[in-house]
């Protein structure tokens, strides 16, 4: 039997057959864009697309978003033969809730056709770019926040070829928008760097400077571009074929752009839009002068358990973050991370407890219906631990307190890079310093203090101060030949 495309997939003509309760605020082609954002992947579209529509169905405004994937053609397809019509699965330990999102006024693929992107971020009525393309797409040094300014970053700045880096493709946007003076633009981070506003202005003025830009469009884009900081939060884990068919059952068609995310979503913004921005308050985010004490919490206390459950959950041979927190005594030594380490780092936002967030999230992450791989959230240590944990660690020695907890998660990443779980399974280092690590580990002694002395000579990652503490050594080496001793369910049930 021939099937009918229009209506058997999610998009314009299949609307009328979705039930109610999921149809979008918006319908796509109605609200004119005026945000281009760059990553379309699952967490964009279950995050800042959900809060914008939102804040546009609550209070109006022009503000829809032109994705742009800058390097993978899957989503755009998708989403380009729906419409841009994509449906986000809320998912709670009693059930599903599943509503399509019409926020997307268009989807780029970056890659195929980048001047096309340059051209959007010159074009006066986007007013505001937002980005989430993870840590390792800013090219940044995770310690120093030095722009690493690689052969294609700099091919990007300094030659007329079509840009292939992110930091390349703002850049070129930027003197596109200077040159016809456009208008202000708010340039808008949402992914997990500390001081994200900040890390973002770094790179485009360290950007700027290599490409030898003169003072005219350096001024321009100072006096015209800002660069609000954001916390983000909302766990969103990947897609996959029983995501879709979830989305077919609650929906009646086909999605395959659909993401599952749970039931929590926070997003506070400093409020920083010289182009104006969404009522995104009226969504409920929160507006501040100042995201970064929410972004520690985030970092430290959610983000540096996500990444301990992930490490140690993975060695232990548990697929999901959900599995590994009902290992015996898992719950018990994260608390005492988050209590013993985590809160003494930092001074939280005004009225929040970092033990009572901590037990929150761990409510959070024991959602039985949310499947969160432990080796998804493993990816790209090198990039995320310095800001996850070693920020915590380096504030605790700073302050002459120890770090005990937090060296445990480091052994659980270091025993995680030497490639097997307890039970002798490989593990897979996907990691923009894979290379770097496996010779590391290749030069050095086989043994849990040559390992450590090997890994913490990776400046990109491990701080002098911190690589030259003696205290922190010695817990870190002390973990790590528990783990590689006695395992990991061995090793909890002696630190609890």
């Amino acid at each position: 039997m021939a099937v009918n495309m229009d209506t058997d997939r999610l998009g314009l003509a299949a609307l009328r057959r979705l039930p109610v309760e999921c149809r979008p605020l918006l319908r796509p082609g109605t609200v004119p864009a005026g945000i281009v954002h760059l990553g379309l992947g699952a967490f964009h579209r279950a995050h800042q697309a959900v809060h914008t529509e939102a804040a546009v169905g609550a209070a109006g405004g022009d503000w829809g978003i032109i994705g742009v994937a800058p390097r993978s053609t899957a989503v755009v397809d998708a989403l380009a033969a729906q419409d841009a019509l994509f449906s986000v699965a809320t998912l709670a330990a009693d059930g599903a809730a599943t509503r399509v999102v019409g926020a997307l006024a268009g989807v780029r693929h970056a890659a195929s056709d980048p001047a096309a992107v340059v051209g959007l971020l010159a074009d006066p009525v986007i007013r505001m770019v937002t980005l989430t393309v993870t840590e390792k797409a800013y090219q940044l040094d995770p310690v120093t926040g030095e722009l690493r300014a690689d052969a294609e970053l700099v091919a990007d700045l300094t030659t007329g070829r079509p840009p292939q880096t992110v930091p390349g493709l703002l850049v070129r946007g930027l003197l596109a928008r200077a040159a016809a003076d456009t208008g202000p633009l708010a340039l808008v981070s949402c992914d997990n760097l500390p001081a994200n506003g900040r890390r973002l202005r770094g790179l485009v003025t360290q950007a700027l400077a290599l490409a030898r830009v003169p003072d005219g469009p350096v001024g321009w884009v100072e006096a015209h571009v800002s660069f609000p900081g954001t916390m983000v939060d909302r766990i969103v884990p990947a897609s996959t074929p029983d995501t879709l068919a979830a989305a077919r059952r609650a929906l009646g068609v086909a999605d395959l752009a659909a993401v599952a995310a749970e039931p929590y979503s926070q997003w506070v913004i400093e409020d920083d839009f010289p182009g104006g921005r969404p009522a995104w308050e009226r969504a409920g985010a929160t507006l501040t002068d100042d995201a970064g004490p929410w972004e520690r919490l985030k970092l430290r206390a959610l983000n540096g358990v996500h990444s301990a459950t992930a490490y140690l959950g993975a060695l232990a041979g548990a697929e999901t973050v959900a599995e590994a927190l009902a290992l015996p005594h898992l719950d018990t030594v994260l608390r005492r991370l988050v209590t013993e380490d985590v809160a003494p780092s930092f001074a939280p936002p005004a009225g929040v407890s970092v033990p009572g967030y901590g037990e929150e999230v761990l409510a959070r992450f024991t959602n039985p219906a949310i499947r969160h791989r432990t080796l998804q959230i493993a990816m790209d240590g090198s990039q995320k631990l310095p800001q996850r944990v070693l920020h915590t660690m380096a504030d605790l020695r700073a302050a002459g307190r120890s770090a005990r907890w937090v060296a445990l998660v480091v052994a659980a990443w270091l025993r995680f890079l030497l490639g097997y779980a307890d039970d002798g399974r490989p593990l897979p280092l996907d990691d923009p310093l894979a290379d770097r690590i496996r010779a590391a580990l290749a030069a050095g002694r086989d043994t849990p203090a040559g390992v450590v002395d090997a890994l913490f000579a990776l400046r990109e990652v491990f701080p002098a101060e911190l690589a030259a503490d003696d205290e922190v050594r010695a817990d870190v080496v002390g973990w790590l030949s528990a783990l590689e001793r006695h395992g990991v369910r061995a090793t909890l049930a002696g630190a609890a």
